[in-house]
């Protein structure tokens, strides 16, 4: 699991399976050279970049623009996520699955969500007959922002991977009820495996205050979604955290609460503030810790892909600093940690 060496701690490379690189399209606000830096920063081995790109990655010429610059400015291994509907947009025609799913790790409208049901069965279909899960984005727009947007479409969905036998990844879980459904899918046998996010375990809706850096999709909710989730992850219903690492340039992240674009960074901060707030104060064992941010992701990935992830890092966990963003690597400035006193810091000998 890890090993110790005086002062210093060896930890497996952490598999984030959640981020967004902005390239192709957005380079304004992350490329891949500066994301890869930011996830080597936070003690990364591997990622899986969502498809929300100019052009998405939704036919193979569109995806071999994204492989070319993978190929030449990333740091680590970046797996892509293929769309699963044309142009991303959650809606119409499925993408061209079968072409891409040689070179992609699974299939996501992240940021849209698909809630025609018999588009998602057909998606499903298709994805299982490639050998792909379904990384999903539980949204429904129609029912607000409130709870019920997450797990209704998620219900949905569940009942579908059952149906279908296609594996089924939920991205960002951040409602009690989601949990629950999580848990008895889990119990029935169901092809079902879940994420959530530093934020959504440390955090909740009272924490928010009128600033960019506390907008994210789905937002924070309240305490007892704060508890169930990390109930979940310590009893496995949840298998893995994911950064949903998301930046945007200064200028749209500063346009208060309400008017600033959704979205925060997580690459550099995510171990740090959980070993702080988690482990050292003995909510959950080191050894947890690693399991949901090295180990369960990572052998999630590795079925995905058939790729073996490899890699260490070393750790100096008693070193304590305060979370600075103008340090990041990562062309993200957001985060609700900024001025977090915290421990665990990469060494470099």
């Amino acid at each position: 699991m890890f090993e110790q060496r005086d002062d210093i701690t060896i930890l497996p490379g952490f598999v984030d399976l959640h981020v967004h690189f902005r390239e192709p399209g957005f380079s304004v606000k992350e490329t891949v050279a500066s994301g890869s830096r930011a996830a080597l920063r936070g003690g990364y081995a591997a990622v899986c970049a969502m498809p929300n790109l100019n052009p998405p990655p939704d036919t193979l010429e569109h995806l071999r623009i994204e492989l070319d610059i993978i190929a030449r400015s990333s740091r680590l291994p970046v797996f892509p996520v293929g769309c699963v509907t044309m142009g991303q947009r959650g809606e119409g025609v499925l993408s061209e699955m079968e072409r891409l799913a040689p070179h992609v790790c699974g299939f996501s409208d992240d940021g849209v969500g698909v809630n025609d049901g018999a588009l998602m069965r057909e998606a499903m279909e298709r994805a299982k007959a490639c050998g792909k899960p379904i990384l999903s984005h539980c949204e429904d727009k129609s029912l607000g922002d409130g709870p019920e947007s997450e797990w209704a479409p998620l219900a949905r969905d569940l009942e579908l991977a059952r149906e279908t036998g296609c594996r089924y990844h939920v991205c960002h879980v951040s409602t009690k009820e989601s949990v629950e459904l999580i848990r008895r899918a889990k119990r029935d046998g169901a092809p079902v495996s879940a994420e959530t996010a530093p934020h959504y375990l440390l955090l909740t809706a009272e924490d928010a205050q009128d600033d960019g850096r506390f907008r994210m999709n789905p937002p924070l909710r309240g305490e007892a979604d704060r508890a169930a989730l990390l109930a979940g992850l310590l009893d496995g219903t949840l298998d893995c955290v994911a950064t949903d690492h998301a930046p945007h340039t200064r200028e749209e992240k500063s346009r208060g609460f309400r008017g600033s674009a959704c979205g925060i960074v997580g690459l550099e901060t995510a171990f740090p503030v959980l070993y702080t707030r988690l482990v050292r104060t003995g909510i959950m064992p080191l050894e947890k810790l690693v399991d949901v941010m090295a180990d369960a992701p990572r052998r999630l990935l590795e079925s995905w892909t058939g790729r073996a992830i490899t890699g260490t890092y070393a750790w100096e966990l008693d070193k304590r600093y305060t979370i600075d963003p103008e340090t990041f690597e990562s062309k993200g400035r957001s985060t609700p940690f900024a001025g977090w006193e915290v421990y665990g810091a990469l060494y470099y000998a």
